[in-house]
């Protein structure tokens, strides 16, 4: 929709603007003087006849120009975006299966969307220059220069209407627009390509707990062996080197015995 607002408001578009030559003698007047011009704003190619204010001879002038080419190539870039949506529009709904086989289709159609966002900067800006040069070449002030019948000061040369620019103005914005759709597009396209899950990391297993009792080396949690032991009670036994049985308890030296 974006790209047929951009492309119908610049492609369709038609104007004109309307000078008045008031010259000393009345009959030789002209009032209403119209030149109309259009797509794709060939301005040199307007012609235009124009009093002289020199008995009834008149003149042929016409506007200064070339700006077709910042202009076609705008209306071709949204042409263009606007059968490649459609045709990636048919492919989603229809066509899901082949779309994501071999992760091709993701591919090109990321691709695709770049090139499209970077093309649509380049159109919008060149015809936004050229907008701006249309303007000031089909100025009637401007115009009203390159008339002979103006340079004289018995003569009075006046604009009457200037050309109406809004439909061209909004082509603009819906060029700048379209850039903006495609390039934030280009996320969620690059989502359904294998660089984005590739890209993921997933964290690492957490590290399994340590066994809450081993036996290493003659040692157990629970208990030590006949020669002397650890147990939950509280209590510690050690046989000294003459043979002596020791326990201590856990909560201090509240209990001491010595066994033969």
């Amino acid at each position: 929709l974006f790209a047929i607002f951009a492309f119908a408001t610049c492609g369709g578009y038609s104007g004109e603007l309307r000078l008045s030559v008031d010259c000393a003698n009345k009959s030789e007047s002209d009032f209403s003087i119209d030149i109309a011009f259009a797509y794709p704003f060939r301005l040199h190619e307007v012609n235009f006849d124009v009093p002289t204010c020199e008995g009834k001879r008149r003149e042929k002038l016409s506007l200064i120009g070339d700006f077709s080419s910042s202009a076609e190539f705008f209306v071709t870039i949204a042409v263009f975006a606007f059968l490649y949506s459609l045709a990636a529009t048919v492919v989603y709904i229809f066509f899901q299966n082949k779309y994501r086989e071999n992760n091709r289709g993701p591919l090109i159609d990321f691709i695709v969307t770049v090139v499209f966002s970077f093309l649509w900067l380049v159109s919008s800006s060149a015809w936004a220059k050229g907008l701006s040069d249309v303007k000031i070449a089909t100025d009637p002030d401007e115009v009203l220069l390159l008339l002979s019948a103006c340079k004289q000061q018995s003569n009075k040369c006046l604009p009457v209407r200037s050309p109406v620019m809004s439909s061209l103005n909004t082509s603009v914005v819906f060029g700048y627009l379209n850039f903006i759709l495609w390039a934030g597009n280009i996320w969620f396209v690059f989502k359904e390509t294998g660089w984005h899950s590739s890209g993921q990391r997933h964290p690492p297993d957490t590290m399994e707990k340590q066994p809450s009792s081993y036996n290493q080396g003659g040692y157990n949690q629970d208990s030590y062996g006949p020669a002397g032991g650890y147990n939950q009670q509280g209590s510690y036994g050690q046989v000294d080197e003459y043979g002596q049985s020791q326990s201590y308890s856990q909560s201090g030296p509240t209990s001491f015995s010595n066994q033969i």
